[in-house]
């Protein structure tokens, strides 16, 4: 089995394509520190040293490593754990019959009460059509968290969370996005992000598809003079 590889626009992380499913049970990210992770994937790819994230996708395993640590020396060892598990024999790495509660128990102060009503449709709807597969593309995924006097708060997942170059294009250009698209989302409202990183200015780069894709649609001009003067 061949798993290839694909840089993403966060020099820290890389997207690992195994060709075969990897979640049926939608995005998941484990970190490091979690506790009573259920994936053994997971645990055996944590396990290695300067690993500190892991994230599922559809059909691609995106995993995080540390500062101070080079991808010469951690990514075969991935690609290793990844050919091992499933020359087992094993056909998905998180499948249905794995309820998300006994994969990972979330803290208390991550949960949130489920909201069901029409806008936060309209915000899904917004997510899974015009931004998730973009992010999906670079490695990553956003979710909706909440929607409270007209704030949007979401989360990052996988290579576009602690990516420097893309933060605040990933602000303004969801923001706009929810704006345009959804009336009841305030025009001055704060995008919160999950991130602890610091905020810089946006260098968009041609292999950052979900930058690339959010500034053409919410600022054309803005996308064209920045490729042109790479």
């Amino acid at each position: 089995m061949i798993v290839e590889t694909e840089h993403t626009p966060n020099p820290n992380t890389l997207k690992f394509l195994p060709g075969k499913k990897v979640s049926e049970v939608g995005p998941i990210e484990f970190l490091k520190n979690d506790k009573n992770i259920k994936v053994p994937l997971a645990n055996k790819i944590l396990s290695l040293k300067g690993a500190i994230m892991i994230f599922f996708g559809e059909d691609f395993i995106t995993v995080k490593k540390g500062e101070n640590f080079s991808w010469n020396d951690l990514k075969h060892s991935i690609i290793s754990e990844i050919n091992d598990y499933y020359s087992k024999g094993n056909d998905v790495v998180v499948g249905k019959d794995l309820k998300l509660a006994k994969i990972l128990s979330e803290s208390t102060s991550d949960s949130k009460p489920v909201q069901s009503n029409e806008i936060i449709n309209k915000i899904n709807e917004v997510l899974d059509s015009k931004i998730r597969p973009a992010v999906a593309r670079d490695g990553g995924d956003i979710k909706f968290k909440e929607f409270k006097d007209g704030i949007v708060t979401v989360k990052l997942q996988g290579s576009c969370s602690g990516c420097p170059s893309s933060t605040m294009t990933l602000k303004q250009g969801v923001k706009n996005l929810l704006c345009h698209y959804i009336k009841e989302v305030k025009e001055d409202t704060r995008l919160i992000f999950n991130l602890a990183v610091k905020l810089i200015a946006c260098k968009i780069s041609p292999v950052c598809t979900f930058c690339t894709r959010i500034c053409s649609l919410t600022n054309p001009s803005r996308v064209s003079k920045s490729l042109s003067s790479l």
